[in-house]
C-alpha cells in the first residue's frame, strides 16, 4: 500500500552503516528525512549523497535526522561511501540502510514496477516528531533531487505546525506568510495582534510570526 500524507510512517528494524536501528526509536523527538536510491555505485546517487553530507548541518539545526536507503547491502554501502567521499569532497555522515531483501522498500512502496521491478525510485519522506508522514516526493531514477527545496519545505512544515499560517508560492524562511483559511478574522486578531494586510477576504498576509 502507498504511504500517504498523514499516515504513520511504517516502523522497521534494519541494519545500517552506523549499526542496527529501530526507525521510530532512532527518530526519537526529531523530524526525519528518509530517502531512497536506485542502487549503489550510480552517478546521480553519488552526487546526492555527497550534497546531503555537505548540508547536514542545515538539517541538524532544524532538528532533522537524515537516513538513506538502497536495495544493496551495508557492506556495499560502506565501499561506495569511499567513492562518495573521494569524488564529492565530503564523507557520508549519516546512516544508510541496507535493504537487499527489499523489506523497507516494500513497506514504503519504493519499488514501482512500471519503472523497474528491482530498483527503488528516488523517494523522499519527511516525517514529523509525531511519526506522521508530512511530505512525499518521487523522482525518476535519472533526475537528481533538489535538497535545498527539501530544506525549504521543512522550514514551511515546522512553521505551519506551530502557527495557523500557510506559506505562499516560492516562500523562503523570513518571507511573508498567509493566515490559514480556517482562521476567522476574530480568531486572527487574537493570534496575530500585530495585524495583517487583507488583499482579498480569503488572502490575508502578514510577516512570518516567529521572526
Amino acid at each position: 500500500m502507498p504511504v500517504r500524507l498523514g499516515d504513520t510512517a511504517p516502523d522497521f528494524t534494519a541494519p545500517t552503516t552506523q549499526g542496527e536501528i529501530n526507525f521510530h526509536e532512532w527518530l526519537g523527538d526529531s523530524w526525519g528525512v528518509l530517502f531512497s536510491h536506485p542502487k549503489d555505485f550510480t552517478p546521480v546517487c553519488t552526487t546526492e549523497l555527497g550534497y546531503v553530507a555537505k548540508i547536514k548541518p542545515e538539517f541538524d539545526k532544524r532538528n532533522v535526522k537524515v537516513i538513506g536507503l538502497s536495495v544493496d547491502s551495508v557492506e556495499s554501502h560502506v565501499q561506495w561511501e569511499g567513492d562518495i567521499g573521494e569524488t564529492q569532497g565530503t564523507p557520508v555522515n549519516f546512516p544508510m540502510i541496507g535493504d537487499p531483501d527489499r523489506t523497507v522498500a516494500d513497506l514504503y512502496d519504493m519499488i514501482h514496477p512500471n519503472a523497474s521491478d528491482t530498483l527503488t525510485v528516488r523517494s523522499v519522506f519527511v516525517i514529523g516528531p509525531d511519526k506522521k508522514v508530512k511530505l512525499t516526493l518521487t523522482y525518476p531514477a535519472s533526475t537528481g533531487r533538489n535538497f535545498d527545496e527539501i530544506l525549504r519545505v521543512i522550514d514551511s512544515l515546522q512553521l505551519t505546525a506551530n502557527y495557523k499560517v500557510a506559506t505562499p508560492a516560492n516562500w523562503k524562511d523570513g518571507d511573508d506568510v498567509i493566515i490559514g483559511g480556517a482562521v476567522s478574522d476574530e480568531d486572527a486578531k487574537q493570534l496575530f495582534p500585530q495585524g495583517w494586510t487583507t488583499v482579498k477576504p480569503y488572502l490575508r498576509v502578514l510577516p512570518q510570526p516567529n521572526k
